[in-house]
């Protein structure tokens, strides 16, 4: 790799105080505008059909976009026919206005007139390039030319709308803007400002695209600012950002750019189009809200959405996309998960009004995304506080704090030996098949109480390795007394350390869960009782702890 045939394009604008850089956050949404349609559609393998482009358009009309570039309509057909057939089926909602784009030059532009006949409201959004290295290498023209060639097209347009029966809104786009001297820029911005003459009942929007992006995000910043403060009727004029991610910054440029005085994104759903991508509309404006700002725009039907996507496009969202992929909230780290539980379980106790769990930026049911599904995920990774969140979120299982940590390893012993994540239902059978109503050797067939003044005697029947044993026992609750009459009985040596119980499901039906742990040799062993009596899930939960030490120590 050769660094030095490499040298920094882009051109840093001088004099400008970027007081912009000391605003803490973007407190209100930009004007959307989504190009999916047009910039999106042509960077895909196999662009949109007709039926196809419509349900997109629909798709973008129920999110809250206003303003929808809907396409080039002279680069084909299919261009112009889906913008006819949105005009002549009325398809277009009274708030939403069209965007097309257009060159600058006559009969593109007379294209494009003709295939808005009929429209009550648009933008058309014209453009050159402006860039040092398109002039010098592909126009071959000089500055003035350029000028010259921005100057017809927008006297070409205004003379076109002057017969236009609905609302024209003029955009124009010094193309590849981020390679572009930022004094030559304001000079063709101005140039063509003479000539639309924005007022404030008609203004005009001025397009700043990082066509390619070349610098970093602040060096753009401040190439918006120095537009902002030096272009004629700055207060007519709704200034447009329009980035490109060829650095991975395309957010960052946005954000910046708004601070240092844009009013306006031009971007894709999930940041799709040429190269790199567009900017992703969808963290622009989820951003947003992670600050407590109205972005808008409806993303709470993210799944839907993106299914919708990925029909129409043929693309994939990643799954490490921001706010909206498989994985963005998957916890799979045991710290990660114990945190998350934690934070959800202070969260319900609290009352807390602001969303604050630790690890999540944003309250992931607010995209349509469901915790046990999308952020606690167990692996071999995984801790205590996962699994357990887990099987009480899903299960209703409230695992005791002390047992949490054995289970968790036991969890994660399957993960790592299978070396695959386990699915919800795998870490029940799991949980059920090492802990509850284990019934070898010792199986449990009936059971007698009755109280004395010194607590309670049971008479306990067994099963010990196909034998019957009746055995007795005395102590001053029932589980010690079962205790008593299991040490006794069979000779077992342990000392009865934790217990807890629970019902499983609010109701008279409900089932009856103990956890009994018994402490041998200086090892804590869980077990677990399930039963509609709680009685009887004590006294499974106590043998499934003695039978799990000898299933351990395979007697």
């Amino acid at each position: 790799m050769d660094y030095k045939k490499y040298k920094r394009g882009y051109f840093m604008p001088q004099g400008e105080n970027s007081s912009w850089v000391d605003k803490e956050y973007l407190d209100k949404a930009p004007i959307w505008c989504s190009v999916d349609l047009r910039d999106g559609n042509q960077a895909l393998i196999t662009p949109m059909n007709l039926e196809q482009k419509i349900e997109f358009f629909k798709a973008l009309c129920d999110i809250g976009f206003k303003e929808i570039e809907v396409g080039f309509p002279a680069a084909s057909q299919t261009e112009f026919d889906f913008i006819r057939t949105l005009i002549e089926n009325n398809l277009i909602p009274e708030d939403v206005t069209i965007q097309v784009l257009t060159q600058a030059r006559p009969h593109i532009i007379d294209k494009t007139f003709e295939a808005l006949e009929g429209a009550k409201q648009i933008i058309v959004h014209m453009y050159n390039s402006t860039s040092l290295a398109q002039r010098e290498q592909v126009f071959k023209k000089s500055k003035q030319e350029i000028i010259d060639l921005a100057v017809s097209g927008a006297k070409y347009a205004v003379e076109k709308a002057k017969s236009f029966k609905g609302k024209v809104t003029f955009e124009y786009s010094p193309e590849s803007f981020s390679g572009t001297e930022p004094d030559y820029a304001v000079e063709v911005i101005n140039s063509v400002l003479d000539i639309f003459k924005p007022t404030s009942d008609n203004k005009v929007i001025i397009n700043l695209p990082v066509t390619v992006e070349l610098s970093m995000p602040h060096i753009y910043a401040k190439q918006v600012e120095y537009v902002c403060k030096n272009i004629n009727c700055r207060e007519n004029v709704i200034i447009s950002l329009h980035p490109h991610n060829d650095r991975g910054t395309a957010i960052a440029d946005g954000e910046l750019g708004l601070l240092a005085g844009g009013d306006r994104i031009e971007g894709t759903l999930f940041g799709n189009g040429e190269r790199t991508g567009n900017g992703d509309l969808i963290t622009f404006a989820m951003n947003l809200y992670s600050h407590g700002v109205d972005p808008k725009l409806n993303f709470e039907n993210m799944p839907q959405i993106i299914k919708l996507y990925e029909k129409l496009t043929q693309m994939k969202v990643p799954p490490r996309q921001p706010y909206v992929g498989e994985l963005v909230y998957a916890a799979f780290s045991g710290s990660h998960q114990d945190a998350i539980a934690k934070g959800m379980a202070y969260r319900a106790n609290n009352n807390v009004p602001f969303w604050n769990v630790p690890y999540l930026a944003i309250d992931p049911q607010d995209v349509g995304k469901e915790y046990m599904a999308h952020v606690i995920r167990i692996n071999s990774q995984s801790g205590k506080g996962g699994v357990s969140y887990l099987l009480e979120s899903v299960y209703g299982y409230e695992i005791p704090l002390a047992m949490r940590e054995e289970l968790g390893y036991t969890v994660k012993g399957y993960s790592d030996n299978l070396q695959k994540e386990l699915q919800n239902d795998e870490v029940l059978n799991i949980f059920c098949n090492e802990y509850i109503n284990i019934d070898s050797p010792i199986r449990l067939n009936d059971y007698q109480f009755s109280k004395n003044k010194n607590g309670y005697n049971v008479i306990l029947e067994v099963q010990n390795g196909g034998v019957i044993r009746r055995l007795s026992g005395n102590g001053n609750g029932m589980l010690d007394s079962v205790s008593n009459a299991i040490k006794h009985g069979l000779g077992y040596h342990y000392v009865l350390t934790d217990y807890k119980e629970h019902a499983k499901e609010k109701g008279s039906n409900s089932l009856a869960i103990s956890y009994v742990s018994i402490k041998i040799d200086d090892k804590d062993i869980w077990g677990v009782g399930e039963d509609e009596d709680i009685a009887s899930s004590s006294i499974k939960a106590l043998l499934s702890a003695i039978n799990r030490h000898f299933k351990e120590i395979k007697l």
